[in-house]
């Protein structure tokens, strides 16, 4: 049996039942929401209410004034049931869910990434974590985040309804939130760890590609930019032998593209732009001026150009290098 509170229902609560309900221990335990502390000591594990953080008694509240409970491995934002139930279980969770072993270190990886990319939120907003200083004020409302989507299925302040009613309302929220984190962990698993095999391979190899290692070659396309930035730092790559250019083919068109690193995954300022005199400059005028066939275009940014041969848009990369 698994407890938490009953009345007004919560996201952090919410996730928190649903992750429990993936793991072996109580993949079919039922649920009982109550404040009543004798019913609650019936329950094998509660969370979100008692006032007791205790992982030996299986009791994971955050609400008691001494809790001061964070993830670790970086992340300082105070736990909310769901951190704290992930944090104990998730491992356990990715491990089940992906058929991985709980050893394999596939299961660490997606275990902070998933609390980087959702549950971390999710703990923000139960505590009143704000994202930014309140000094600032934001230039908009945004009430579309799970939390929120959650928060609209209790019933309105003026709907007359029963327990049994909300605790109904409680599991269709329980669904909402729990579906949307495995939809999160499949694609993280399925796609985004796939995407930095290929990012690692192309890292490992560059010195084939050019003796300087300023260039990277894909022979897929796959999301990189987050992906090299994180490696970089693991391996403790120098400054001198980063990636200047990354070289992939395109998409959708067939053609090839080239791609200046920037200097961080969001940032507009890449590492070294595509020379100035082929910013803005496409075909035929291009080819001329680079003095490479088939070139297609090169950004009046100079932070990414495109060729037709995977051969024409290494050359423009290994020219780039040296103008």
């Amino acid at each position: 049996m698994i407890g938490t509170h009953n009345g007004t229902f919560h996201c952090d609560e919410a996730l928190a039942v649903f992750l429990l309900r993936q793991t072996a221990t109580y993949r079919d335990a039922d649920l009982t929401r109550t404040r009543d502390p004798k019913l609650l000591d019936t329950c094998d594990i509660v969370v979100d209410v008692g006032a007791v953080y205790d992982p030996e008694k299986l009791r994971f509240d955050h609400h008691q004034r001494e809790f001061d409970g964070v993830f670790g491995h970086g992340y300082i934002t105070k736990l909310s049931s769901a951190g704290l139930i992930y944090k104990h279980y998730g491992k356990e969770i990715i491990s089940n869910h992906l058929s991985l072993s709980p050893e394999d270190p596939k299961v660490e990886t997606l275990w902070l990434k998933l609390y980087k990319e959702y549950i971390e939120a999710i703990d923000g907003v139960d505590n009143g974590v704000q994202q930014y200083p309140p000094e600032i004020p934001p230039k908009y409302r945004n009430g579309t985040g799970v939390s929120a989507r959650v928060g609209w299925l209790n019933p309105a302040w003026n709907e007359s309804v029963d327990s049994k009613s909300v605790d109904t309302r409680f599991e269709k929220a329980s669904k909402l939130v729990g579906e949307e984190f495995l939809s999160r962990l499949e694609y993280y698993g399925n796609a985004w760890l796939p995407a930095r095999e290929l990012v690692q391979n192309g890292l490992d190899a560059r010195s084939s590609v050019s003796p300087s290692g300023h260039i990277i070659l894909f022979e897929h396309f796959c999301p990189w930019k987050e992906h090299l930035f994180d490696l970089e730092k693991e391996l403790s790559v120098p400054e001198d032998q980063k990636p200047i250019y990354v070289v992939y083919p395109d998409e959708t068109a067939g053609n090839w593209r080239i791609q200046a690193v920037p200097m961080s995954p969001d940032s507009f300022v890449s590492r070294k732009p595509l020379p100035e005199p082929w910013r803005g400059v496409r075909d035929d005028a291009l080819s001329q001026v680079s003095g490479i066939p088939g070139g297609i275009f090169v950004h009046a940014s100079g932070f990414i150009g495109g060729n037709q041969t995977q051969a024409g848009a290494l050359e423009m990369a290994r020219q780039a290098l040296t103008m």
